[in-house]
């Protein structure tokens, strides 16, 4: 039988591969650091569906089937996300059946476009500058198909439940089950509970659920630090204006779902110094995660060097440090951050060496074409505009990225209701 950290080793489909993620510890980073804790990454992109949002998408989806809100042959599961949540909701979709519509914003990316759509849905694009009360917001635009679209039915991340509980549930519970059942050793000396939880907040349902988890069934004394990117509101009053670049995490508004009654304090983290953290996770740490996982292990060192946090936690033998980090590098393949901290501006002595030794033995008249060392080339040019559509933000002189964007140029609000309106036609009602 399965424990709450362990998957069985024949699934029954993908579904049930949703969640049940390991605990990586950050070795290397807490040593670069100076830190004594223990670094433990909760690395959600061992999900099927490659993120936390995996698990609010199959139980919103699961329970909304229970009580009678979805039906089969006749709902339209529509959504308005940054994404993740979109990829969770697509997926439980594409295996039970139901048509699915996701509103994204244009500053979203282009891989994650390309996920949905290989699963089936349909997406629209909002403008980036629309505030969520906008009716020109994914927000707005999703409840006014929501009006639209026979069957439509909005299953609101925002406001559902069964975001938070999926992590106080589920996510919780895996957490301390792994905490709890490995024993301190000289090698890795452990308080065996967890002592402080690092977590993002988009819509606040993880932060929440863990939060709550942790501290009323395992230890009330966990020390809870909500992450927020420079331009949120979830900490206070933004310090800037002008939105912030990390995907997933903040927000203009304080949703319905994030609860603060169980997070201690929040620590602000700029864009850069996320993406910075996250290329150092790839390269240190073999870890391929995402900028907003970047934001939480960034918003933890910094948390944990501070003059409080050092003496509390960050250099104390033992004390189990967890971060969620929500997903993978995936869906940032071309991402101007990913491209600029993670290929070399100017060739390594590596590639220098492989290069010479190419030259060297390279055969006379070859007919094949001479091989290329590609750590010499420049990274591909990516080039964001404000309010543009993010396959046109995209040098396609570049062939790889060039063959992305054909694969997935955005459909227009027209086509995808014209879509579900032929789909709704062929389906008969139950």
């Amino acid at each position: 039988m399965a424990t709450p950290c362990n998957r069985k080793l024949i699934l029954d489909d993908v579904l049930d591969g949703v969640g049940k993620t390991p605990l990586v510890r950050l070795n290397r980073i807490a040593k670069a650091h100076g830190l004594k804790c223990n670094l433990l990454a909760k690395v959600e992109f061992y999900s099927s569906g490659g993120s936390v949002k995996d698990r609010i998408g199959k139980r919103m989806v699961e329970e909304a089937e229970k009580d009678g809100r979805l039906i089969p042959g006749k709902s339209v599961v529509i959504e308005p996300t940054s994404g993740n949540t979109g990829i969770g909701l697509a997926l439980a979709c594409a295996m039970k059946g139901y048509p699915c519509v996701i509103t994204l914003p244009e500053k979203m990316s282009l891989e994650k476009e390309v996920t949905l759509r290989a699963l089936g849905a349909e997406i629209i694009r909002t403008p980036t500058s629309a505030p969520s009360w906008s009716p020109d917001s994914n927000l707005g635009v999703a409840k006014r198909l929501e009006q639209t679209i026979p069957g439509g039915i909005i299953l609101n991340q925002y406001e559902n439940p069964n975001n938070m509980l999926s992590h106080l549930l589920e996510t919780g519970p895996e957490i301390i089950h792994a905490i709890t059942t490995t024993k301190s050793t000289p090698q890795h000396p452990s308080s065996e509970k967890v002592d402080v939880l690092f977590a993002g907040a988009g819509t606040g349902g993880t932060i929440s659920g863990l939060s709550k988890a942790i501290k009323l069934t395992h230890n009330p004394d966990c020390f809870v630090v909500g992450v927020d990117p420079m331009g949120s509101v979830f900490s206070g009053p933004p310090k800037h204006s002008g939105g912030w670049q990390i995907e997933g995490i903040g927000y203009d508004h304080i949703p319905p779902s994030l609860n603060y009654e169980h997070i201690d304090t929040w620590q602000r983290i700029p864009c850069e110094e996320a993406f910075a953290m996250a290329c150092q996770l790839i390269r240190e740490e073999a870890l391929l995660i995402g900028g907003s996982s970047g934001a939480a292990v960034a918003a933890a060192v910094k948390y944990l060097k501070s003059p409080a946090g050092f003496e509390r936690f960050g250099n104390v033998e033992g004390l189990n440090v967890v971060i969620v980090c929500p997903d993978s590098i995936r869906n940032y393949m071309s991402s101007k951050w990913f491209l600029d901290g993670t290929i070399p501006k100017v060739p390594t002595k590596l590639s220098s060496i492989l290069t010479d030794a190419l030259e060297e033995t390279k055969p006379e008249d070859s007919p094949h074409g001479i091989p290329r060392v590609t750590g010499n080339l420049a990274p591909p040019k990516l080039v964001v505009h404000k309010e543009k559509k993010f396959s046109e933000s995209i040098d396609t002189s570049n062939p790889v990225v060039s063959s992305v964007v054909n694969m997935a140029i955005p459909l227009t609000l027209v086509a995808s209701i014209a879509s579900l309106a032929f789909w709704l036609r062929k389906v008969p009602t139950a």
